[in-house]
């Protein structure tokens, strides 16, 4: 519309202007300033005109052309491009973009759970064209991507337990909603690129349950740990008393009463040898063993 008008005006400036330039060249010189204003105009609106051959497409965005209703099926990159000065450009983001939900789901035994979740996403940007053509306004936000998003939520969220998404099952439900969704949406040029699961809020009683039976298994274990380490405790002392009885024996049967008479022969040569004042009387001991008898 821009350059039709723009069009008309370069059309009637440039018959303005011959016109004045004819009276200027007849001596009328009362038409030299719409001489110059034509001229002014005819070269404003023929840039302006000239202009709208080229459109500028930001980045991060792709542009589809549509030419009175027949729109290109090749979109337009970011930057500077040639299109036809008739036809409209339509810019669309191709972008990450995050929306989040906050809503209360179902799980399989029928509880009800708070879910926060967000889904991060984009404009599949070969696809840009049949969003335009297919989705009114091109707003694939809340016409395909929110309603499927809450859709599937709710129903991956009721095939899992409750008491399941206490742990690190929560996990594998934001995997699982981002495979549904991205089936779903990639049809319709939506790209998911992920679902995090910001919180998971279980009923009251529910958490007490289950903090309660982790605490009971925690005491369990340790209780195991402690009777582990008292039976190996008794198993030690058994064996070393083992070790001493084997000793023992082992020594008994090692000494002799001639071993004994030999080893008592042996410490009175020591101590006849002795500087030490002492009175040893020679087998007056029982089995004829020394006495030996300080005299201090």
């Amino acid at each position: 519309m821009l350059f039709i008008l723009s069009l008309l005006v370069v059309i009637v400036a440039f018959f303005a202007w011959r016109g004045a330039v004819r009276k200027v060249k007849e001596n009328n010189l009362s038409f030299r300033s719409l001489a110059t204003i034509s001229l002014l105009g005819l070269v404003v609106f023929a840039v302006l005109a000239i202009s709208q051959f080229f459109t500028q497409v930001p980045a991060g965005h792709v542009g589809v052309v549509d030419f009175f209703g027949i729109v290109s099926e090749k979109t337009l990159p970011p930057g500077i491009s040639l299109v036809n000065p008739m036809a409209r450009v339509h810019k669309f983001s191709t972008q990450t973009r995050e929306h989040k939900e906050n809503m209360q789901v179902l799980s399989r035994e029928g509880l009800t759970i708070g879910l926060e979740i967000s889904v991060l996403y984009r404009l599949n940007p070969d696809s840009a064209a049949r969003v335009y053509q297919t989705i009114s306004g091109g707003d694939y936000e809340t016409i395909v991507l929110i309603p499927q998003f809450r859709s599937h939520s709710r129903s991956v969220t009721a095939s899992f337990q409750a008491s399941a998404l206490y742990s690190t099952e929560r996990e594998r439900l934001g995997l699982a909603i981002q495979e549904e969704l991205a089936r779903t949406v990639a049809v319709r040029g939506v790209i998911v690129e992920s679902t995090p699961l910001r919180n998971v809020a279980l009923p009251t009683q529910l958490t007490e349950a289950i903090e309660q039976k982790q605490r009971a298994d925690q005491e369990a274990q340790r209780m195991e740990f402690i009777l582990l380490k008292e039976r190996q405790e008794a198993d030690r002392k058994r064996i070393e008393a083992k070790g001493i009885a084997d000793f023992q024996t082992i020594v008994a049967q090692g000494i002799s009463e001639q071993l004994l008479r030999w080893k008592g022969i042996e410490a009175t040569e020591k101590l006849s040898n002795s500087p030490n004042t002492k009175v040893i009387i020679v087998g007056a001991g029982k089995d004829g063993l020394p006495i030996i008898m300080d005299t201090k």
